[in-house]
């Protein structure tokens, strides 16, 4: 079913894959509740939300497209759902959902319409090489900033010194996984993620936390399940005509977000691994239906975030630690089988869970965006025309902190560097109208 042995890998190695990337992004399930119930949500609801959307994403991910990403709600849309739609600009959570919603929608249909895969296409190679290398840079920036390596108390980000149990804990791991990676260690990033986190628990830095029971989640999951087509979702959204502008610019960013992170994590873990083979996807390019790998993926990725919107949470979308598993050799949709069984297994063992700390994933983190980036090594830096777009899809994905940032950015002095050299002929179509709806976005972001 699978075609292991086609994909160079094995059940041992998959299953390896999958429990590693469930690990790296086991936090989202009490992190998610915790940012969202700060809209009014109740946590136990959006906490069994958090691991349907997960587990279903992920399995469609893995059955239909047969390729090792995990899917679950994303960090920084959840961000901008609570502080920016909800906060900010005074929507209810309700009518976030239906903007979450109609988001998965447009996703569904730009992808069905194979636009999506289109955009994939018209990237210039050096742009994706760069986003590549940029995906390590931000993966390893993550793992330092949530171990608290990293941090920014001055405003400006400095080096922690490792004096507390927790950042000692990190570099115990770091170094742990570091020997175990050089010793050509199968599984070395799990093995290394388990034994930080004994480590932990045994030194005091780590507990299990106490949850919401299971029962008591179930009891109050109607509460946002299918919220979005009572009448304080989808209808209340569109019934007030004053409001409906900011709506439509709020789920602009959204998409756009959504889209272009996603595009990210598969050009940066995709083709250099093999998973999404350039060669298939020009053989495929006039075929219709979905009969690549990458069609696939893109559709099990727009279809989670309707699926997470209707069960009551913000955008699902493929998981950019799905590096992790990847890097331990996960190459077929068995490991994402692997990693929604352990999404469901959880809502069972919560508190256990809870227990893996930040300390114990970050290091794991750090040293997968090492990897990733030899890509760099195929950009052109002494090309200065190259090497200005490579540095924004590259470097300032990092200093933003946002996938969709970096690659909005090196899109835009992409198209200016064309027009400068007047080589504009140079650049596909879908590139000027991708440029021209970064800059739109960002000018209505700051104009609200």
């Amino acid at each position: 079913m699978f075609k292991l042995k086609e994909n160079g890998t094995n059940v041992s190695t998959e299953i390896i894959a999958g429990v590693t990337t469930f690990f790296t992004m086991a936090y989202i399930i009490i992190v998610n509740p915790t940012v969202l119930s700060q809209s009014g949500m109740e946590w136990g609801a959006v906490f069994l939300a958090t691991i349907i959307s997960a587990a279903i994403g992920t399995l469609v991910m893995g059955l239909f497209a047969n390729v090792p990403y995990a899917l679950a709600p994303g960090m920084g849309l959840n961000a901008f759902f609570v502080y920016t739609v909800c906060f900010t600009l005074k929507f209810t959570w309700q009518q976030a959902l239906s903007m979450v919603f109609i988001c998965g929608v447009i996703n569904i249909l730009i992808t069905v319409t194979r636009v999506r895969k289109q955009i994939v296409r018209a990237i210039p190679k050096s742009l994706q090489h760069a986003i590549s290398g940029g995906i390590g840079v931000f993966i390893a920036f993550i793992g330092f900033v949530d171990a608290g390596f990293i941090n920014f108390a001055a405003g400006v980000p400095a080096m922690s010194m490792p004096k507390t149990p927790s950042l000692i804990l990190f570099v115990v791991g770091l170094l742990l996984i570091v020997i175990l990676m050089l010793m050509k260690v199968k599984g070395a990033i799990l093995w290394g993620i388990i034994a930080t986190t004994i480590i932990g628990i045994f030194a005091g830095v780590t507990k299990t936390t106490d949850t919401v029971s299971l029962a008591d989640a179930l009891k109050v999951l109607p509460t946002t399940f299918g919220v979005i087509f009572t009448k304080e979702g989808l209808p209340s959204l569109f019934q007030n005509a004053a409001s409906l502008p900011l709506a439509l610019v709020t789920i602009f960013a959204f998409s756009l977000s959504d889209t272009f992170d996603t595009i990210g994590t598969f050009i940066g873990t995709g083709r250099r691994s093999g998973i999404f083979s350039e060669e298939d996807e020009r053989a495929l390019e006039q075929s219709t239906g979905f009969k690549s790998k990458m069609d696939k993926a893109l559709f099990a990725d727009a279809i989670a975030t309707s699926i997470g919107a209707i069960i009551g949470t913000s955008n699902t979308t493929t998981y950019i630690e799905s590096a992790a598993g990847i890097s331990e050799g996960g190459r077929t949709g068995l490991a994402s089988v692997v990693t929604a069984a352990l999404m469901i297994l959880s809502a069972f063992l919560a508190s256990w869970v809870s227990a893996i700390p930040m300390a114990a994933t970050a290091p794991a983190l750090v040293i997968v965006g090492i990897m990733m980036m030899s890509s760099f090594s195929d950009v052109k830096w002494t090309e200065l025309e190259e090497a200005i777009p490579a540095f924004f899809a590259g470097i300032f994905m990092a200093f933003s902190y946002n996938i969709s940032y970096g690659i909005a950015t090196s899109f835009i002095f992409y198209c200016i560097i064309k027009v400068a050299k007047k080589e504009t002929k140079d650049v596909h179509p879908i590139l000027w109208v991708s440029a021209a709806l970064f800059a739109l976005n960002f000018i209505l972001q700051a104009l609200i």
